[in-house]
């Protein structure tokens, strides 16, 4: 005899339940709030059905901020030490970099020149400091972008970084190509020649540093190729040239004092080294070029002594450091020195990309 069970009787399985709630979600994902409720309003809590905001998706314009609403803005960086990720340790230095503005620069004649500004802004933070506002480090700067810059307003400009910033150490860098007029050896023509250059004030421990960075680029003859060549033109008869290569000597200097004019230190690294590479140059000109590298043949140990001797007899110049590369045309690579004099310089390791920086494109 067959025994017919009722199905209302049995008590459904998990998977049944669970092929029962992904039907009942389906459905509730297309159907109206008002068609849920009219089913059982309970579904809305078994099927989880949130109602999504309708957001706006135009840019309001006309919308604008008052006290009151950025009072409720959220701010990350000024939040409690129990928001640093990482070991909560003091960092020298953190801000913005390479942020450009034009600048108007006195120049040792009396007279001002504007010229384009990479600037590096930068702070130290303490621990159990989240964070800082990097955009105050722009607003604190350009708080004197109209003056005509020195060291001077540099140094308002970091006493504002710090009272903004609530920082003890701060740094500015303000990187610019400076232009000048220079004259051909032989022509009589003349052009403009362009120096990177870098200003730099540092603040640790209370201390102030007004340093600048000078890229000089000249033309080195090799000594030791001179005199070869020299040899055999003399035992052989045979032509021969000595070679010589665009070189960079990076100047580095702390002022003291009155200070180094640009023009001064430009004319400085000229002294030392008068192999300087050249504007505008005719026949005559490439000429007393050649004549020149060979009155002026250098090592690249020669070229760092030669400019720290310029340096170190200048009152305005206190510690210092010569960075040279001769980029050799007879090797593969190059030949570097490095003479620092004083503690501001002296350092252990290198940036692995140091040397490299040097190089300058035509």
């Amino acid at each position: 005899m067959n025994v017919h069970v009722k199905t209302a009787d049995q008590t459904p399985s998990t998977v049944q339940a669970q092929d029962a709630l992904a039907i009942l979600s389906a459905w509730a994902s297309e159907a109206s709030a008002d068609q849920i409720d009219a089913l059982d309003p309970g579904i809305a809590r078994l099927v989880r059905v949130q109602a999504y905001p309708d957001l706006r998706a135009e840019y309001p314009g006309d919308f604008t901020v008052d006290e009151a609403y950025r009072a409720t803005l959220p701010d990350l960086q000024n939040g409690p030490a129990s928001l640093i990720k990482g070991a909560n340790r003091r960092i020298q230095h953190v801000g913005i970099s390479n942020f450009r503005l034009p600048i108007r620069y006195a120049v040792q004649d009396g007279s001002e020149v504007m010229l384009e500004t990479s600037v590096t802004g930068t702070v130290s933070l303490e621990a159990d400091q989240k964070g800082i506002n990097m955009s105050r480090i722009m607003r604190s700067f350009y708080k004197h972008a109209d003056a005509s810059f020195g060291f001077d307003v540099i140094e308002a400009a970091l006493d504002d970084y710090k009272a903004d910033l609530g920082s003890f150490d701060a740094r500015i860098q303000m990187r610019l190509s400076y232009p000048m007029k220079v004259d051909s050896l032989r022509s009589g023509l003349s052009g403009w020649q362009y120096y990177d250059i870098a200003l730099e004030l540092v603040e640790r421990g209370g201390v102030r540093q007004r340093i600048v960075h000078l890229d000089y680029v000249y033309s080195s003859t090799c000594p030791c190729s001179l005199e070869l060549s020299e040899h055999a033109r003399a035992t052989r008869g045979q032509l021969a040239t000595p070679h010589s290569q665009r070189s960079v000597a990076r100047i580095s200097v702390e002022l003291q004092g009155q200070g180094v004019w640009f023009e001064d230190l430009i004319e400085m690294a000229r002294s030392g080294v008068p192999t300087e590479t050249q504007v505008m140059v005719k026949r005559e000109d490439e000429q007393a070029f050649a004549e020149l590298n060979a009155a002026n043949p250098i090592f690249v140990e020669d070229a760092a002594r030669l400019f720290a001797e310029q340096l170190q007899a200048h009152s305005g110049v206190g510690d210092f450091r010569v960075m040279a590369s001769h980029q050799e045309s007879l090797h593969s690579h190059d030949a570097v020195s490095l003479l620092t004099e004083g503690d501001t310089f002296a350092e252990v390791s290198l940036d692995p990309k140091l040397f490299p920086s040097l190089i300058h494109v035509g």
